[in-house]
């Protein structure tokens, strides 16, 4: 047997979800430029559940659902006041909140297709309203009912803040939420369907993949970005920070890839709209440093920012909070998640791999008096 660390350039199997050759990120065979650009994220969430675009009935029937599976009950809302402690992560908060959800569906352990994407759409409604309300609740605020007039991008901004989002934050919402929603066979989904295929819940493999997208590697990358901002501090430390970074062969979050070797393409997205954001926001220097510390990366090392770089300074030009930056993602990456785990559950097999031995060799055992 030969192994290739981290699974690096291993393929595990088939699939239809999406698809990453070279700088081009397909869902289902949609480029993401088009969809970005064209599409409301429901849409997106159809199409990589069902490998179409919704027509318009369609669309109006799946919104009217994710609407209405969306309302927290009391008891929930109860039990998110013990995450107020500061010390507990919003990520663990959303991992443990994801987990009860099974406690409170009466058919969590039902199989079959019905029964399944059920559960998918009570997921994938209730997951932005989770995360709203425990980072109201880590506020001492209200948690905010979801408005049937609002799409699902401005329902969570929304349930966020409780104000009605500018179009320019709307739009921002609705784009990172489409160009996070999935992305080949990453950590998090690897997870999710290791869990599935061993003919788990849906709601073990959710909660498993929030536990992968939790770490800095993967989802939370973005939190560290802002926290590299926050202390390089002005556009006149850039320089220096990098370059002493660079000294120290430290590692720059949100810049490089493991797959794109030519540039991330869902970053130009998430540039442009931090450039608005931060103008809107009043934030300029936030975006000319995020600019600048790329094209120093670029010039030294020929590494490009990847999706994570730009959407910190969108999420905190939002007003949102930077812990809450991953959860946020988790929102968006339930979506292809749950199109992994169907697709899983459609055509299983035990994903059991194996590990290339490097112990001891011919030990015998010693009474333990001998020892």
């Amino acid at each position: 047997m030969t192994g290739n660390s981290g699974l690096e350039g291993v393929v595990i199997g088939e699939s239809r979800i999406s698809s990453i050759i070279g700088a081009q990120l397909t869902y289902c065979g949609y480029e993401i430029d088009d969809l970005a650009e064209n599409a409301e994220f429901e849409e997106v969430v159809y199409l990589l559940w069902h490998d179409k675009l919704p027509n318009a009935e369609e669309l109006a029937s799946f919104k009217k659902e994710l609407y209405e599976h969306a309302f927290l009950n009391d008891d929930a809302k109860n039990f998110y006041k013990t995450f107020v402690d500061k010390s507990v992560h919003p990520m663990s908060a959303l991992r443990t909140a994801v987990s009860l959800l099974s406690h409170t569906d009466p058919n969590a352990e039902e199989q079959g297709e019905a029964a399944t994407l059920t559960k998918a759409i009570r997921i994938q409604s209730k997951i932005p309203s989770i995360v709203a309300a425990i980072a109201r609740t880590r506020k001492g605020l209200d948690v905010i009912d979801p408005d049937p007039n609002y799409g699902y991008a401005k329902n969570f901004l929304y349930m966020l803040n409780g104000t009605e989002p500018t179009e320019v934050e709307v739009e921002a919402m609705n784009k990172a939420l489409i160009l996070h929603a999935d992305h080949e066979i990453n950590a998090s989904t690897f997870a999710a369907r290791v869990i599935v295929a061993t003919l788990s819940d849906m709601y073990s493999g959710i909660t498993g993949a929030i536990g992968a997208l939790k770490g800095p590697l993967h989802g939370g990358a973005n939190e560290k970005v802002m926290a590299m901002l926050e202390e390089i501090g002005s556009l006149d430390n850039v320089d220096d920070y990098i370059h002493d970074k660079l000294a120290k062969k430290e590692k720059i979050m949100g810049i490089g890839h493991r797959v794109y070797k030519e540039g991330d393409p869902r970053a130009k997205y998430l540039k442009d709209m931090a450039r608005r954001l931060t103008e809107e926001s009043g934030e300029p220097e936030l975006y000319e440093m995020s600019v600048r510390i790329a094209d120093i990366i670029k010039e030294e090392k020929g590494l490009l920012p990847n999706v994570d770089f730009f959407s910190a300074s969108v999420y905190h030009s939002l007003g949102i909070e930077h812990e809450l930056f991953t959860p946020i993602f988790a929102v968006s990456r339930t979506s292809g998640w749950i199109a992994h785990i169907f697709e899983q559950y459609e055509n299983n097999r035990l994903i059991r791999p194996r590990a290339e031995y490097n112990g001891h060799t011919n030990r015998k055992y010693e009474p333990v008096e001998n020892r």
